[in-house]
């Protein structure tokens, strides 16, 4: 039995529609992403659980109750915004006791809960200071210690990593695992950050429109995408829409224009009809074409069109007869604009999508 679900939920802005027969379920002590582009709904999910929104229709079930209807202070929920939200002319340690003060505490119980909460972030020795002397980082550990302060059934994040620079982050996620999984406390959190996500989360709902096109574990996102919106928001940039397809044992055979790909059956069932093939950029091989050679299945003809230099790798734009193609490669003597390559696509790296 989940611990919560969104059931059959709409929400409309102005007669827009932001969520439309929005269902999702998340079991106790489960860290749940929200991923998706800018105005897919994601926001508005975590502010509808909050109860900072209310439904059009539909149901929130929380612990086997109807949360439909209950109004965001009755709610023991705690929110992580992307913008801190401290009070600057508070101590931290006041920040922090804010929400304990206004559920009557006894003082004794505040000092001990502050304090607790203060290690648990690895920000003890801050406890007189006030917001302004903080990093981006060290505020963000304050917001988190004020949000699981009162111990919330569930804490909610929004995007709590977004003001704080590149290195920080990674820095910043792993301490949100390392304190979800300390408490154990179930918790949704809200990003369009790919990377992001698959690091630190149990599950991962990935968002289009209103609706969550797939959630499932990290890997199985990562690596069997189930729709070409998901597929090419984790990665996959390169796409052929088959013209033919055939059984063949534990595989498929697909063509295109005459080119025939082999492509492993996906972990989960299909209907095969009018598949579309993908495949990440990292997941193609190149080599130098010889001029007696004959083409193989998932093979075909290049030539590089762009070379640009990424640091680590070089990537090339190469145009082939059924399109072009993104390829990453490591090389330290890079193909050279307009050298004509071969294209091969690795059997278990194809992935097909609806």
């Amino acid at each position: 039995m989940a611990l919560f679900a969104l059931q059959d939920i709409s929400v409309a802005y102005r007669k827009q529609t932001i969520l439309k027969d929005f269902n999702l379920e998340i079991e106790k002590g489960e860290l749940v992403s929200l991923l998706g582009p800018s105005g897919c709904g994601k926001t508005t999910t975590l502010r509808l659980i909050a109860g900072f929104l209310k439904a059009k229709k539909g149901k929130f079930i929380f612990n086997d109750r109807d949360y439909t209807k209950i109004p965001v202070n009755k709610r023991n929920f705690g929110f992580v915004f992307q913008n801190y939200v401290l009070f600057p002319h508070l101590t931290i340690f006041n920040n922090i006791a804010f929400g304990l003060r206004l559920r009557r505490f006894s003082e004794l119980e505040i000092e001990k809960r502050v304090m607790d909460v203060l290690e648990t972030v690895k920000m003890t020795g801050f406890r007189s200071g006030y917001p302004q002397e903080l990093s981006g980082g060290q505020k963000q550990r304050i917001a988190i210690a004020r949000a699981i302060v009162t111990e919330p059934d569930i804490l909610l994040m929004d995007e709590p990593f977004s003001n704080l620079d590149a290195n920080l982050r990674v820095d910043m996620r792993t301490e949100i695992r390392r304190i979800q999984q300390k408490l154990g406390i179930t918790t949704v959190y809200v990003s369009h950050d790919q990377e992001e996500c698959l690091a630190i989360s149990d599950h991962v709902a990935i968002m289009n429109q209103g609706v969550i096109e797939q959630c499932s574990n990290p890997a199985a996102i990562y690596n069997h995408p189930q729709t070409k919106f998901v597929a090419d928001f984790i990665g996959y940039k390169n796409f052929i829409e088959f013209d033919e397809w055939k059984k063949d044992g534990d595989h498929l055979v697909l063509t295109k224009s005459g080119y025939a790909f082999v492509v492993q059956k996906n972990a989960h069932e299909y209907n095969l009809t009018g598949k579309t093939g993908t495949i990440r950029p990292d997941d193609l091989i190149m080599k130098e074409k010889s001029p007696s050679e004959r083409m193989q299945q998932n093979c075909l003809p290049g030539r590089i069109k762009l070379r640009t230099y990424l640091g680590r790798n070089y990537q090339f734009d190469v145009e082939t007869p059924i399109g072009n193609f993104i390829v990453n490669k490591e090389m330290s003597n890079p193909y050279r604009v307009g050298q004509e390559i071969l294209l091969i696509f690795p059997i278990k790296q194809m992935v097909l999508v609806d």
